[in-house]
């Protein structure tokens, strides 16, 4: 029987109906694409490919309901890993943040560590990160650049991303972990909050400044809603009174 029979004739719709509405869909990601601004499409192009879609929804939709980007932790959180694409920038300062910070206040069981999505092993902080670090009494001298890995995410109670890049990719990457995922900006007042802390390696060293200004910021209050509702530690005692 010819594939033009009246039996064969669904079949051949069906198909052709399935091909038309690839070519729309194609199109239309293509004119979509090309109506986006140069620094978007190539924001877009540095995505992994699965991460892109969830990219354009968290760039669209959710940045006006805000509720993806504007999600805290759990006040009980103890274990934190803070995102970003190289480690020698962004995460390793709030690693050093968090740690100076939760050493204040006495909160010695937290576990606090950074990673790059796409970071190269072994890297050192960059030079405009080494310099404003110092003048804020924090030292990147001895950071070394590490991967993000699979181990590090299961152990987390909270993954802190800090633009909504690193949110995509760890959305699409680890979709289990999609309720430990969260913005380090959740943690930022005003209008800043639940948006992007951008990378300062595109700018330069006063970049990195006002960047790591809102990083502390973020961190500050960040940890204060974990110490809020537990007391400092008390170094144990030694000795007898009266002696």
């Amino acid at each position: 029987m010819s594939a033009d029979t009246p039996a064969e004739a669904p079949a051949v719709l069906r198909r052709e109906d399935r091909s038309s509405r690839g070519f729309l869909v194609r199109m239309g990601k293509r004119l979509v694409t090309r109506l986006l601004p140069a620094s978007f499409r190539k924001r877009l192009q540095r995505l992994e490919p699965k991460a892109r879609p969830i990219y354009l929804r968290l760039m669209t939709v959710d940045r006006f309901r805000g509720g993806l980007t504007r999600r805290r932790a759990p006040a009980g959180a103890r274990s934190f890993v803070a995102v970003c694409f190289g480690n020698i920038m962004r995460s390793p300062m709030v690693e050093l943040m968090m740690k100076r910070a939760v050493s204040a206040r006495g909160l010695r069981d937290l576990k606090i560590c950074s990673a790059g999505l796409h970071a190269t092993a072994g890297r050192e902080a960059h030079p405009w990160a080494l310099e404003v670090s110092r003048s804020l009494g924090l030292s990147l001298e001895k950071h070394r650049a590490q991967l993000l890995t699979d181990e590090m995410v299961e152990r987390a109670d909270a993954i802190l991303a800090m633009d909504m890049e690193n949110l995509a990719e760890l959305l699409a990457r680890y979709p289990a972990a999609r309720n430990r995922i969260f913005m380090l900006s959740a943690y930022a007042e005003g209008r800043q909050c639940g948006r992007a802390i951008p990378d300062p390696y595109f700018g330069d060293v006063e970049e990195t400044r006002r960047c790591y200004v809102t990083l502390q910021a973020c961190v500050e209050n960040l940890v204060s809603t974990l110490s809020a509702d537990r007391q400092p530690e008390v170094p144990e005692h030694k000795g007898t009174f009266g002696r």
